[in-house]
């Protein structure tokens, strides 16, 4: 079982573990192997050449949970990665090849003997669909302004790579940003709206599960997204899913209703995903948001025969946005209880609005 070095030293001062051990059922066997790396994924670690990476429990809160992997996620990675060889990811790819999932097709784990699982040993089996010289990264990463060699201001990778192509392209930052912007939207977002449209599954595409891959001169050509987590099974396409899987949900507990479907995908992927892309074009300078806002509001014009989320980011003068600070001070896990109460959301003016 590989574990995180600072998870391995945790669990020797549990109960449960200690026990196992005790009875000669689990032999800690230090550290072992060769060198894994962090990933912006903080618990998901890589190794260069590897097929696979890992992704691991850690008993820390990050964000408003505690990081240690639950039964029904991996069971959910493991359905959403079966789901996609029915046929499905066949079909949704025809029309966007450049934007896949990151599959987690296997899990191993401890149970006790009497049968129960023993937290915090669960580590999930990840595709590794990179190859070496991918540029990919993770919107969040993109738009974080970051410390840069040989200089005082922090900037953010999207304004270095915007600056760039404006310097070589002999255009304003503006133009770029704007063209940047609606590739990104054909290349990521548009992918997305549209496996929600065929599957009935829409995906938790916040900027941190988000990532881009771009071409060498820095324009959006494709992307991925990552997260065991992050599925919302429509309860209005239950039967077809069932259909396409059998049994689909009964360990995973994914199906949700599908108001809160909708209040969850607008705002994971509406605003903190697109709007705050469009804020992060903003607040380095590099285009005016009026005019990228006037760019969605086109894109999702044209998006709207994939599902409900176009028209309801057009048309609702008011969006749910998720409250994460609220969450946080409420003592919310995101993780326990039902989807509809784990988390603080509030109503917001809808900038899309007219």
């Amino acid at each position: 079982l590989p574990l995180h070095p600072w998870q391995a030293r945790d669990l020797l001062r549990r109960p449960a573990v200690t026990a196992l051990r005790d009875a000669g059922l689990l032999t800690d066997l230090g550290p072992h192997g060769e060198p894994w790396h962090p990933t912006s994924s903080i618990r998901t670690v890589h190794r260069p050449g590897a097929p696979a990476m890992l992704k691991l429990s850690l008993g820390l809160r990050i964000t408003n949970s505690r990081r240690e992997n639950l039964r029904k996620e991996l069971h959910r990675g493991v359905e959403v990665h079966r789901l996609l060889r029915t046929g499905l990811a066949e079909q949704w790819q025809a029309a966007h090849p450049g934007f896949d999932i990151v599959r987690d097709p296997a899990w191993v784990a401890v149970d006790a003997p009497d049968g129960t699982p023993v937290q915090g040993l669960d580590v999930l089996l990840r595709h590794n669909p990179f190859r070496s010289g991918d540029d990919a990264l993770c919107v969040a990463a993109l738009t974080a302004p970051r410390p840069w060699p040989g200089r005082i201001a922090m900037r953010s990778r999207l304004a270095e790579i915007v600056s760039r192509l404006a310097g070589a392209t002999g255009r304003s930052t503006s133009a770029v940003s704007a063209e940047w912007f609606l590739r990104y939207l054909d290349h990521v977002v548009l992918p997305v709206l549209a496996f929600d449209a065929l599957a009935g599954v829409a995906l938790e595409a916040h900027q941190q599960n988000t990532l881009v891959i771009l071409d060498p001169a820095g324009w959006p050509l494709g992307g991925r997204y990552r997260d065991n987590q992050g599925y919302y099974f429509r309860a209005s396409r239950r039967a077809e899913l069932e259909h396409r899987l059998p049994g689909i949900g009964a360990a995973s507990d994914t199906f949700v209703s599908d108001a809160v479907t909708d209040e969850r995908f607008a705002y994971y992927l509406g605003i903190n995903n697109v709007l705050g892309l469009i804020g992060a074009f903003g607040s380095a300078r590099l285009a005016d948001e009026r005019v990228l806002l006037a760019a969605f509001r086109r894109f999702l014009g044209k998006a709207a025969g994939l599902g409900p989320l176009p028209a309801q980011l057009l048309d609702s003068p008011t969006l749910r946005c998720k409250a994460n600070l609220l969450t946080r001070l409420g003592g919310l896990d995101e993780l326990v209880g039902p989807v509809d109460t784990q988390s603080v959301y509030v109503t917001i003016a809808n900038p899309l609005h007219d």
